[in-house]
């Protein structure tokens, strides 16, 4: 669910000097980011979003093309995907055209990208909120954040009127539970994110683009730093074929 927000948004543009201090050249239209960039002397294909954009349809077809134009033209060019949304677009134009087979699509051309060898780095530089966050950061080999990063998947008080569960109940879980609280630290100790960057961000960046992070080891990495307990448990027991044991 994609809510209001009042938070003050980061500069993409201070961002990419940051992050690309070699030099790039992202454009941005109607708050979709792409172009190219230059890390450890290598050119990366660079998607995202800005403004605390919802994905829609648009945004969603626009960056499948980009990953579509960089597996054709530039094998096993690496892609970095910045993210600033506040989620899925709630439009019934959205809706009746389908917009979950465009997020679907996305996540398939990311996917291919990926088998065909292209590393895929994810980082949530503003706001990442539900759908919009699951078809940008989440789709990576890897998803990073910057301290002052929001990430949720909903608010506090919307949760409490969709669940009926009051907020008061919700927020006394989210104080040992990281499913239920926002912010980056959560997310890092259930293995979606992971790792916080602070400092250099251009030496970050390419460390994280050096490591082979194709394999999905959320579901573990979360068990090991206590976010998600049950997650790597259940895949082990189906997996084995084995009694899953409390």
């Amino acid at each position: 669910m994609n809510q209001t927000v009042t938070q003050p948004q980061v500069d993409w543009r201070a961002l990419a000097q940051d992050l690309f201090p070699q030099g790039h050249g992202i454009t941005v239209q109607d708050h979709f980011l792409s172009g190219t960039a230059q890390v450890d002397g290598r050119t990366v294909t660079v998607v995202g979003t800005t403004g605390h954009t919802p994905i829609g349809v648009e945004i969603a077809l626009a960056q499948a093309s980009a990953i579509l134009q960089t597996v054709r033209e530039h094998p096993g060019r690496p892609i970095v995907i910045l993210v600033d949304t506040q989620g899925q677009r709630l439009r019934h134009r959205d809706e009746m055209l389908g917009i979950n087979s465009y997020m679907a699509h996305l996540g398939k051309c990311v996917e291919l990208a990926r088998r065909q060898g292209h590393r895929v780095v994810g980082l949530v530089y503003d706001q990442a909120l539900s759908g919009g966050f699951i078809t940008s950061g989440l789709i990576a080999d890897a998803c990073y954040a910057l301290p002052e990063a929001t990430i949720r998947v909903m608010g506090l008080p919307a949760m409490a009127r969709i669940t009926k569960v009051p907020e008061e109940r919700l927020t006394e879980l989210a104080k040992s539970n990281p499913v239920f609280a926002p912010g980056p630290e959560n997310y890092l100790r259930m293995g979606g994110v992971a790792a916080i960057w602070n400092g250099d961000l251009a030496t970050a960046l390419a460390d994280a683009l050096a490591q082979d992070r194709s394999a999905d080891t959320r579901a573990a990495t979360g068990l090991e730093r206590g976010g998600r307990k049950w997650a790597q448990r259940v895949i082990d027991a189906v997996a084995n074929d084995t009694p899953l044991n409390g």
